[in-house]
């Protein structure tokens, strides 16, 4: 546990240090006479005329960047300047006349931001011999058409005008290349016929002429001569001038005719852009819309299906229940009902019977009271006091009975008061026995006590 700090501060050393040295492994430089081409990643270049494209690489002039690992890779162009010599062994000039011409120039790939990528993508695998293979190419052609254009003696005679007209005319193909043409000069001159000789053979024949006439002659001659050289001197120089303007006015309308149709055409694709993103916006919006609409209605099914779904759940658990239950209730009052009016049917029946039987029981039972009461008259008739009080005597316990039938109903009495409830009780029905021979009398006109005087009398009398 106590090295377990040192091998972590070890780890995290080992991989500061592979950070560092992959850094540095993929931190590439070059000179100033160079450009890094880092390919892999997406950039933006500018064109001559102010617009951008895109590109898949990314350029560094001079010193260093950082080239990220498995997406990046690198390649270098030289920006050093290239000598290189044209050779035209057969060319015609304007008189017709067959040359051959040597010539020298510098070039280099062209350090203008605009220019740069051109070069780039037209010489980075070919590197410096495709450069001076195409410059020689390019030159040498413009420079057989600047031959054709002049006469020997103009060639010979103003080669800074040679070589102006033919850095004009390479200066296009040369920016569309990516290229700089830093400088060109013609170097030499020649043919095979012997023009150029013979034009250094007549003016030695006219110099030897001039120089056997007089001394006043030939300077008169001399002067003459001059003037007019000059006049042919400036004659020529006009004329070049005016070809020169009138090759540089031709070069200007064309340059305007492409820019014109360039512009054109750009124009026309800005509208057709613009055209085609309006109808791709229209398009989006009727999409967004449909979609909206799409949602409006999925949410309007989905809350139907969740009323449907709310309703089947109250049915299902309230309704059907409900129903279920009314239903029930229905059948438990209907059988209940049915129930009791079969007991209710039951009850009068049992009610009609046992009135019918209670009424023959009560006609029978009033037949044998009327035959006994008849009887019991008749044997009244022939009772005595002491008859008559023994059976009065002999209903006492029953009408004793039958006021104490009520007492023997009930399950519980709670006495309220004081101890002395119970005795009360028990004296109370023993004031109601008292009261009977009253009711006996009231209800029958015998008076017991009488009969019972009347009786011990006669037992006295017997005895």
């Amino acid at each position: 546990m106590a090295l377990l700090p040192w091998i972590i501060g070890a780890v995290v050393v080992v991989v500061i240090l592979l950070f560092i040295g992959l850094w540095a492994f993929n931190y590439r430089k070059v000179g100033p006479n160079q450009v890094l081409v880092i390919s892999g990643r997406t950039s933006k270049v500018t064109e001559r005329d102010g617009t951008q494209r895109t590109v898949g690489y990314r350029l560094q002039v001079g010193g260093g960047t950082f080239v990220m690992p498995l997406v990046e890779t690198v390649d270098t162009l030289p920006l050093e300047v290239f000598s290189i010599s044209v050779r035209c062994p057969e060319a015609l000039t304007a008189q017709g006349v067959m040359i051959a011409a040597e010539a020298f120039g510098q070039v280099k790939a062209a350090s203008d931001a605009t220019l740069l990528p051109r070069a780039v993508e037209n010489f980075l695998s070919k590197g410096a011999a495709g450069i001076t293979s195409v410059a020689q190419e390019v030159l040498e052609g413009h420079m057989r058409a600047a031959l054709g254009t002049m006469s020997v003696e103009e060639i010979y005679t103003d080669r800074d005008t040679f070589a102006a007209r033919v850095r004009q005319a390479a200066g296009e193909d040369f920016e569309r290349l990516g290229l700089e043409l830093l400088s060109f000069a013609l170097k030499d001159i020649s043919d095979a016929q012997g023009y150029l000789a013979s034009l250094g053979a007549r003016r030695i024949a006219e110099v030897k002429r001039d120089a056997t006439l007089a001394q006043a002659e030939t300077e008169r001659d001399a002067a003459i001569q001059a003037s007019e050289y000059r006049k042919q001197g400036d004659i020529a120089r006009l004329q070049a001038e005016a070809e020169l303007a009138k090759a540089t006015r031709d070069f200007e309308m064309q340059r305007a005719d492409f820019q014109s149709s360039v512009n054109t055409k750009r124009a026309a694709a800005d509208v057709a852009y613009d055209l085609e993103r309006a109808k791709l916006s229209e398009a989006l919006k009727r999409q967004e819309y449909a979609v909206r609409l799409a949602e409006k209605e999925l949410a309007a099914r989905v809350e139907e299906q969740e009323i449907v779904r709310r309703e089947k759940e109250l049915e299902a658990t309230v309704k059907r229940p409900a129903e279920a239950m009314h239903y029930q209730a229905k059948l438990e009052a209907e059988t209940d009902a049915y129930q009791k009016e079969l007991e209710a049917k039951g009850k009068a029946a049992g009610i009609r019977l046992y009135g019918t039987a209670e009424a023959e029981a009560i006609t029978a039972r009033g037949k044998a009271e009327a035959d006994a009461m008849q009887r019991k008259a008749e044997a009244w008739k022939q009772y005595t006091d002491a008859g008559l009080a023994e059976m009065v005597i002999q209903q006492l316990p029953e009408l004793a009975r039958a006021v104490s039938e009520p007492l023997a109903k009930v399950d519980k009495i709670v006495m309220v008061g004081d101890a002395n409830g119970a005795s009360k009780l028990t004296g109370q029905v023993g004031s109601v026995l008292a009261q009977l021979p009253e009711v006996v009398e009231s209800l029958t006109g015998i008076k017991l006590a009488e009969l019972v005087k009347r009786g011990e009398k006669g037992e006295k009398k017997d005895a």
